[in-house]
């Protein structure tokens, strides 16, 4: 299926489970992405993968914090995801290089530490996400002091994601702002419990998408927690690039976390990933 037509199976799923109105407000929240798993051989989405050495074009300066090199987590390429994406991001984006500044694996630079402390972990400074047009794309080697991860290729499957349970979008569907509506509550509990429960109907929805490894599409805070930004900004406004789920070689501090970069979805849309900015979930 193409996205319009999966949309178009998605409302008469929703339709048949919340009633028409309801099913159009829901339906409205769904966002294409992709799950992520490690590719079979010629299977992979492009040049798309966990770690290894970034493809920038030449001349790219190398993302850094306060001098210490940032290192790269992963690469998306979008030639590969944007017929799925349905003109999300401008035509000929190419590869997205994301970086972040490893403080906590095997492999990071003992000054990483004392440079992270510094910061909230979701402070722009501490991440990167450099596009590069695939024509012009080279593997780069890392300065010293960037660690380097072991690449692993990504088959991407697509589909359609919605927010997490506590994410500030589902308000954005209540017929006044601000107020609670009790349709609105019982759908987000209904799709929460839901994800829970293989056997349920909600995880039969056309194109069903709910990965530990995800482009697009959109968060998931295993913490109960919620894309909420500490500046006061509006959560909605921005739109999901990438979640990463503990791999062997990083981790991110406390007992363990996933990785996420957001940007706003204006910036995404005219192809400005200066703006993206690292939003992990620790825990």
């Amino acid at each position: 299926m193409e996205p319009t037509t999966t949309r178009a199976a998605l409302h008469e799923f929703c339709t048949a489970l919340f009633g028409a109105e309801l099913a159009t407000r829901v339906v409205s929240l769904a966002r294409p992405g992709f799950e992520l798993t490690r590719a079979a051989p010629g299977d992979a989405a492009g040049n798309s993968r966990f770690g290894g050495h970034p493809m920038l074009e030449p001349g790219t300066p190398w993302p850094t914090c306060e001098g210490v090199p940032l290192s790269l987590f992963a690469v998306l390429d979008t030639d590969a995801l944007a017929p799925w994406l349905d003109g999300l991001i401008p035509a000929g984006t190419g590869l997205l290089n994301f970086f972040y500044l490893d403080s906590e694996s095997e492999l990071c630079d003992p000054a990483a530490a004392e440079v992270a402390s510094e910061f909230f972990c979701d402070a722009q400074e501490l991440g990167a996400v450099i596009a590069a047009r695939s024509g012009r794309a080279v593997e780069t080697d890392p300065p010293a002091r960037s660690s380097v991860f072991t690449p692993i290729p990504w088959a991407a499957s697509p589909g359609f994601a919605f927010p997490d349970t506590y994410d500030p979008a589902w308000g954005t569907l209540r017929v006044e702002p601000g107020i609670y509506d009790e349709d609105i509550e019982y759908i987000r509990d209904y799709v929460s419990i839901s994800n829970l429960d293989p056997d349920n109907d909600w995880v039969s929805r056309p194109d069903h998408i709910l990965a530990e490894n995800l482009a697009f599409g959109w968060s998931v805070f295993p913490t109960g927690g919620s894309p909420t930004r500490r500046n006061g900004q509006d959560p909605n406004l921005y739109h999901h690039l990438l979640q990463l789920s503990d791999q062997d070689e990083w981790r991110i501090g406390g007992d363990g976390g996933w990785m996420h970069w957001s940007i706003p979805t204006e910036a995404l849309r005219s192809g400005d990933f200066s703006q993206a900015i690292p939003t992990p979930d620790i825990w």
